[in-house]
């Protein structure tokens, strides 16, 4: 998406983003949330044309509700133009990163067989609306294939057309996380899903780019599919607790735990295997991949009642970013 920006750091801020995208970023979110930095410059300081300590510092003021991690994520490209802004010579402040401190990684929610099936039931089951005329076939086929293939959410939400061959059933990740590519090979009920998607969204955008667009045939957006992820958790009772809400990322935790723990139960040795998973899943390292039995201590226990401290010696120990 493109956005249009009228502050006094316009011209800098279009310039910063053409750059980091020259680099290979796609730059979405910080994109959006520049876009809505301009605006309050726009507002409150309309006449500034220095990225000022007193424009940062009232722009790091937390908001109420806001969590913690959302906080760092809007702080961090305002710290990051500031530093762009100092390397082409001109005044800036940086705004202190002990005013951010990295939270503590969330647990992930690993989706239950009930659970899965009531979202299914509310996506398969969405209502056709005229001025969003492939909605409700976007959605079911979105959200079960980052369940199913295990994909970032990024990753399926950017997809092509042409990055999708669904004669071979192979998906095609063109420069993900750490400017990775992989190919992603479906099972065969899985393509045969996408096939009927496709042909049913083809038959209403014949000339699209995008694989799972937008009524413009544009990308959805993050912001998007969290307000839509949220609004079908809902509708589908299913119920949380603590400050983390499930996300649709938690389909690749699910995945991966669900992938595991079929493995484990048909006996198969999983240092053996793991190494594929990891290479499926784009993991920078295997021990990424060891991450997902790591963070869920005893849910091999929960999933299929054999004693989890026979896995013990598989378990490395890894930090808690992917």
């Amino acid at each position: 998406m493109s956005y249009e920006f009228y502050s006094g750091f316009a011209e800098r801020l279009k310039q910063f983003i053409v750059q980091k995208k020259s680099l290979g970023y796609s730059y979405e979110e910080s994109c959006r949330i520049l876009h809505k930095f301009d605006i309050f410059c726009s507002e409150n300081f309309p006449d500034e044309r220095i990225l000022s300590k007193d424009i940062c510092l009232s722009w790091a003021v937390r908001k109420e509700n806001e969590c913690r991690n959302s906080f760092r994520n809007r702080i961090f490209p305002i710290r990051e133009f500031a530093r762009y802004l100092n390397c082409i010579g001109e005044e800036a402040y940086i705004i202190p990163a002990n005013l951010t401190p990295k939270g503590k990684a969330n647990a992930p929610h690993i989706y239950t067989e009930d659970e899965i099936t009531a979202i299914w039931n509310v996506i398969d089951n969405l209502p056709y609306k005229r001025n969003f005329p492939v909605r409700h076939l976007v959605i079911p086929a979105l959200v079960k294939l980052l369940y199913c293939c295990g994909l970032r959410p990024p990753e399926a939400r950017k997809l092509l057309r042409k990055d999708v061959d669904l004669g071979k059933g192979r998906i095609d990740i063109i420069e993900s996380k750490a400017h990775k590519s992989r190919i992603v090979m479906m099972a065969d009920d899985v393509t045969e899903m996408l096939r009927t998607y496709d042909s049913a969204v083809s038959a209403v955008m014949p000339d699209r780019k995008q694989f799972f667009p937008d009524s413009h045939d544009r990308i959805y957006t993050k912001v998007w599919l969290d307000k839509t992820f949220r609004i079908t958790l809902k509708k589908a009772n299913i119920q949380f607790s603590g400050k983390q809400n499930p996300r649709p990322y938690d389909f690749r935790h699910t995945f991966a735990t669900h992938r595991l723990y079929q493995w484990m139960k048909e006996g198969k040795d999983l240092d053996a295997m793991i190494p594929y998973l990891s290479a499926y899943m784009g993991h920078a390292q295997i021990s990424d991949t060891y991450y997902y039995i790591h963070l869920v201590p005893g849910i091999f226990e929960k999933m299929s009642g054999f004693d989890d401290s026979a896995s013990e010696s598989l378990i490395p120990e890894v930090n808690d970013d992917e």
